[in-house]
């Protein structure tokens, strides 16, 4: 079952409008970017009592304090008091970046996140994770805090392009991978065009507050869900610092292979499974073009990575298909390594 301030939804118009009637806020802002602007904001303008519109860029090198200083200053100027909200319509940058922006503003208003891309449905508008960037550091300051309601409509993912699409795609891969060995081999017999958005939401999303509703502060198992990350943010923050911006998804996958070869060298990971991973992975997302020379920079940021400890880079890795765990010491050279491998697959 769906926690209750997670609804999925054919309907939003009605279900939102609904649940804004009980609430009775005293102001509502309505955060978007241009693209959610267009393709998004339209299906829900009319269901929605009378609010504001902020709009900010798109883009995850828009997710930063100063971005931040806009929504404060617009949520300032309306003179939004604490019996206010926000809704957030937009992907998992904007629900990042909005509800750490409600959650600090007065202390905390209540905020409402509607996901439009398939990253923010299946994964990052669920469990409370909110922040923002810093010096090219992935979510480096941020909070954790719920929303109000998080609705799901699958309907939005229509207007994604298929870049997007696949983006999101890299996590509910690495939940199949780390959940459920069926689901797994379920999602591999198809390509993107053919698979259920509606069945694989929620399945991503009941797994992923599963663990949430066992460690909701990320102490112990939730650190599963960062299977592929470790090596991920740091591939992602080094496409970020060289002004060289890819996709989270993208730096996922490669980071589900680079994680998946140092599994297999730990013995975790047997090589059918590994070849596997990297056979629909590679098919699905590419390959990065990962320079040579940068390998050990890439590695050196897994130090910044939040699961740490000291100096010590703690990783999750798969054990088997369907099952992962967590706080595995990896090495620098294993990273390195683990990339070159990623190169040559």
């Amino acid at each position: 079952m769906l926690p209750e301030n997670v609804l999925l939804t054919n309907n939003p118009e009605t279900d939102l409008n609904q649940f804004l009637v009980q609430k009775k806020y005293s102001k509502i802002i309505v955060l978007v970017d241009e693209h959610t602007k267009a393709a998004c904001y339209p299906v829900l303008e009319k269901s929605l009592p009378q609010h504001s519109l902020v709009t900010v860029q798109s883009g995850e090198e828009r997710k930063t304090i100063a971005t931040c200083e806009i929504i404060w200053q617009a949520m300032t100027d309306e003179k939004l008091d604490r019996h206010a909200a926000l809704i957030i319509l937009g992907g998992g940058v904007l629900g990042d970046m909005g509800g750490f922006c409600a959650s600090t503003y007065k202390r905390g208003i209540d905020f409402i996140l509607i996901p439009t891309t398939l990253l923010a449905q299946a994964d990052a508008s669920v469990g409370g994770k909110l922040g923002v960037d810093f010096n090219s550091f992935k979510n480096h300051i941020g909070v954790f805090n719920l929303p109000v309601l998080t609705l799901l409509y699958t309907g939005f993912l229509k207007t994604l392009p298929e870049h997007e699409l696949r983006s999101g795609f890299a996590e509910v891969v690495k939940h199949a991978l780390i959940s459920d060995k069926k689901l797994w081999d379920e999602i591999r017999l198809s390509d993107l065009a053919h698979q259920n958005w509606n069945e694989l939401v929620k399945q991503s999303v009941q797994f992923k507050c599963s663990v949430i509703e066992q460690d909701p502060r990320e102490k112990n198992l939730r650190k599963i869900l960062n299977a592929g990350h470790t090596v991920g943010h740091a591939i992602e923050s080094f496409f970020l610092s060289s002004g060289n911006k890819i996709l989270h998804g993208e730096a996922v996958a490669a980071g589900l292979i680079a994680e998946g070869w140092i599994a297999h060298q730990k013995n975790m990971l047997d090589q059918k499974s590994l070849h596997e991973i990297v056979e629909y992975v590679v098919r699905i997302f590419g390959k990065l073009e990962v320079p040579e020379n940068a390998l050990n920079t890439i590695a050196s940021l897994a130090l910044q990575d939040k699961k740490n400890k000291g100096n010590v880079v703690l990783g999750a890795l798969q054990e088997g298909i369907g099952k992962a765990v967590w706080d595995v010491e990896i090495s620098l050279e294993e990273i390195t390594t683990a990339l070159r491998f990623y190169r040559s697959c």
